[in-house]
Formats: C-alpha cells, sequence, structure tokens
C-alpha cells in the first residue's frame, strides 16, 4: 500500500490548489478524481462555463453595441447551439489542458476513480483497477451538485438543473427558471439576452436579497426591459408533462398561475457531493445539504481529515474555495503563506449587465446602527461609459457620515466584476471620500465613476451637490 503525506479527493478548484501547494513544499501528494478531467463544476459546469456563456449571448445579442456605431449588424442572429458553446468548449478544453500540465509541473500522483474513505488514514479508489493507499493528511474538495426535488421530473432534455442546462442539443423556445439566486438569475439574463422568452420564479418577494435593496431592484427593471417576466412570492406545485414532444410543459405555481414553456430550469440550491464518500460511517460529521462541517482551519470532526470549497457550503465560490484549499495544507503541513480567508472579499454575478458588490449595504449599515450617507455616479454621465453606449448602470458608494469611511461598493453595469476591486481596496483599507477623489486614474476609463460617486457622497454630506 503505497503511502502519501497527503490525499486530496476532488480536482477541482479548490483541490487542485491544495494539491499544488502542499506538492510545492516538497509533499508527496495524490489528487484522486472520478470524473473523466480534472477541473470540478469551476471549469465544466459552473463558473467558467457560465461566465464565458454570458459573453458569448452579448455578442451574438449585439447587445452592448447595438448602434453606437451608427450601424447595427444582424449576421450573428442566426447562430446555431454549436456557436453558442464554441467558446465555452475552447475555454474548458484550455482550462483542463492547463491544470493536466499544473498536475505534470508539481509531480502529483493523479488516479481516475471512485473515492471511498475507509478510516484509518485510508483512501479506496474504485477505478480501472481498485487500490487502497493511505495518507498522513487527507483533503475532501469533492464540490457540490444540484439538489434536484422529486416533484420534478428531470430528464436532462426539456427539464433541466444547473448542470444540464449546459448539455443542450438545441435553443428553448421557452423557459421557465424557478429560483432567483445567483445562478437562476445568470442564466435568465444569458438567455433573455438571445431573445428567448423568460420567466423568472421565486418565492421570495426579491432577487438576491444579500444585494443592495437599490442594485436588486435596478436588476429586476433590467430584467423586465428586457422582456423576462419576474413572478415573485410564487413557487412550483407540480409540471404537468405534454403528450407529444413538441407540445409545451404546464408549470403550475403555488399562486394557481400556469405557464406554458417548452423548457424549464431548476436553480433552487446545490449539495455537498459527499454520498458513497464513506465519511459519516468512520467519524467525519456531515450536517445539512450534505456539507461537511469544519471548523476555522478547515479541520473535519476528524483531525486529520479537512475539508474545503464547496463541499463545505457558504461561500462557495471558487476564488474563496481555492484559497481556503491553501490554508488547510498551510495548517496541516505548518507551512509559509496565509493561514486564514480574507474577511472581506467581492460578489461577482455575472448577469446582464454584471453586478459587483463589497462590503455593507444600506440595510446592513441600518441593522448595525450606523450613521451613514450614500453617493452615486452612473455610466451614462461617464465619458468612457458614453463611448462603450451604456445607457444604464450605476455604482453607489456607503460611507460613514462623521469619518466619510468608505464601508460598502456597489456596482451594477459593464464590467462591474473587474472595477470593484478598486472597491475592494477601499474597503480593505478604510479609504474616506477624500482619499477616493486625490487618485488619479486614466482618462476616460470606468473608474471615474469611483470620483463622480464619491463627489456626489460629499454633496450629499453637505447638503448641496459637488460635481
Amino acid at each position: 500500500m503505497e503511502h502519501f503525506d497527503l490525499i486530496v479527493i476532488g480536482a477541482g478548484p479548490a483541490g487542485e490548489k491544495a494539491a499544488a501547494k502542499a506538492s510545492y513544499f516538497g509533499k508527496k501528494v495524490a489528487l484522486i478524481e472520478m470524473a473523466e478531467q480534472p477541473g470540478g463544476a469551476g471549469v465544466h459546469t459552473g463558473t467558467l462555463p457560465s461566465k464565458t456563456l454570458k459573453e458569448t449571448a452579448l455578442f451574438l445579442s449585439g447587445k452592448n453595441d447595438k448602434g453606437i456605431f451608427g450601424v447595427d449588424k444582424d449576421l450573428r442572429r442566426n447562430a446555431s447551439i454549436d456557436d453558442f458553446y464554441f467558446r465555452r468548449n475552447y475555454v474548458t478544453t484550455s482550462e483542463v489542458q492547463a491544470i493536466n500540465e499544473n498536475i505534470t509541473k508539481h509531480k502529483i500522483t493523479f488516479f481516475f476513480g471512485r473515492a471511498e474513505f475507509l478510516g484509518d488514514h485510508k483512501v479506496k479508489i474504485n477505478g480501472k483497477e481498485d487500490l487502497i493507499i493511505s495518507a498522513d493528511f487527507i483533503l475532501i474538495a469533492t464540490g457540490s451538485y444540484p439538489f434536484r426535488p422529486s416533484n420534478i421530473p428531470f430528464d436532462g432534455e426539456r427539464i433541466h438543473d444547473s448542470d444540464t442546462i449546459l448539455n443542450l442539443k438545441r435553443f428553448p423556445k421557452s423557459l421557465c427558471v424557478l429560483g432567483a439566486g445567483v445562478i437562476g438569475c445568470e442564466y435568465t439574463t444569458i438567455f433573455g439576452t438571445i431573445g428567448i422568452p423568460v420567466s423568472l420564479v421565486d418565492t421570495r418577494d426579491e432577487i438576491l436579497p444579500f444585494l443592495d435593496s437599490e442594485i436588486s431592484s435596478a436588476l429586476v427593471e433590467q430584467m423586465k426591459a428586457d422582456g423576462i417576466s419576474v413572478i415573485f412570492n410564487s413557487g412550483l406545485d407540480h409540471i404537468e408533462s405534454p403528450e407529444k414532444e413538441t407540445d409545451l410543459f404546464k408549470i403550475h405555481l403555488t399562486t394557481g398561475e400556469i405557464l406554458e414553456v417548452d423548457m424549464f430550469l431548476f436553480a433552487a440550491g446545490r449539495s455537498g457531493r459527499t454520498a458513497k464518500l464513506g465519511l459519516e460511517s468512520n467519524g467525519v460529521k456531515v450536517g445539512k445539504r450534505e456539507a461537511v462541517e469544519v471548523n476555522e482551519h478547515y479541520q473535519s470532526s476528524l483531525d486529520y481529515v479537512y475539508a474545503v470549497g464547496d463541499v463545505i457550503g457558504f461561500p462557495a465560490l471558487a476564488s474563496t474555495s481555492m484559497d481556503q484549499g491553501r490554508i488547510a495544507v498551510t495548517h496541516m503541513f505548518a507551512t509559509d503563506g496565509f493561514d486564514k480567508l480574507a474577511g472581506i472579499f467581492p460578489y461577482g454575478i455575472y448577469t446582464i449587465p454584471e453586478v459587483s458588490m463589497v462590503g455593507m449595504s444600506e440595510k446592513e449599515a441600518k441593522e448595525k446602527g450606523i450613521e451613514y450617507l450614500t453617493g452615486k455616479a452612473y455610466y451614462s454621465n461617464m465619458p468612457r461609459g458614453k463611448i462603450l453606449g451604456a445607457e444604464s448602470g450605476f455604482l453607489k458608494l456607503v460611507f460613514e457620515k462623521k469619518t466619510q469611511i468608505v464601508i460598502g461598493v456597489h456596482i451594477i453595469g459593464i464590467q462591474a466584476t473587474e472595477i470593484i476591486h478598486f472597491g475592494l481596496t477601499l474597503v480593505e483599507s478604510k479609504k474616506t471620500l477624500t482619499d477616493v477623489i486625490s487618485v488619479a486614474f486614466n482618462f476616460p476609463t470606468l473608474h471615474d465613476l469611483y470620483k463622480y460617486a464619491a463627489y456626489d457622497g460629499l454633496g450629499n454630506l453637505s447638503g448641496h451637490k459637488i460635481k
């Protein structure tokens, strides 16, 4: 039986980065993956594919450049489903190649097969040839899978979850999306942008409730302007399947409303991929939605077994999952490197338009009893915004009234997920409005939004507007 310093189960973003770091520090590492290729949901069914499809939808629709150069191009509108997936396939293939090269470069021993934890530092690999290996430490990084309620007749053809929606054989004629979380909103706007009639249904009275309410409302208004039907305070009662494949499904909602659509997407939650791993039977506690319970060091209830990434639940972001993997390795082997996840990190939601935020919303500031004010700047008023044809979108600063310290940044619009990172440095470093306006940006850039939002904030603070 071969022995390793570390066995990593799962070759997604968290597992790959953890394995690479341990190997970098001279540890003998085994990496086990049950899928045909490494990369996990981040590469194959989640992060990168959906973000690539968002860019593809924008290109095919011409939404961001329609008429701004005086010419409208219609030749993209006849794109096929293969055209829709072309760039996604390229990005996926390219990333898999990069991951394989990284595994080889770090001399990580790679196994294809389904892992089963046997306890006593041992893992069985069920593959072409079953074998048992052991290690000083074991890291669970198996990710998550879409939650599937039993009352939904998933078939991967017309009734989809967030994984199977990436393998369409044709475009839907119409689509109902249940769940107005990040995944649901992203796919709603992707398909809505390419001209497919979409209905978005959610049991709550708002989408993405963790967002600043003004940003959330602006995104809903943009969805409606794009022809998307948003139905709040309603859930799924049942789905009535058609007799013929060419007929429409009848989606019966709890309000009594019936939607007739070609396809249906359930996007309301994911569960940790821990089934059949043998964790609980060998002393590893698994909690709600099959997520592994861990402490601040990502140790499970069994001290030599760690878990990171989507399999432990919130925040379930590729960026934080990678760092969790690195932090777990730092703790188990006492290596150099950071030993704690960043206390402040941005959220990026790749809807159309993009939404991104860092720090406190107005609601959070109120709940904490902070006396605050806001400042806003609009894309349409910025020279760079005019060049890009950005007719909507804005940046909002939330700041403490007494100190003028920026405590939150909220953006909706083109490249929001890119320009949020300057906002991250403001919140992390507790910068003031004066600090913001004293920064010299390239001109013209979208970062001017920060400067003019700060000026607007100073105007609100003084009682008169300053440009």
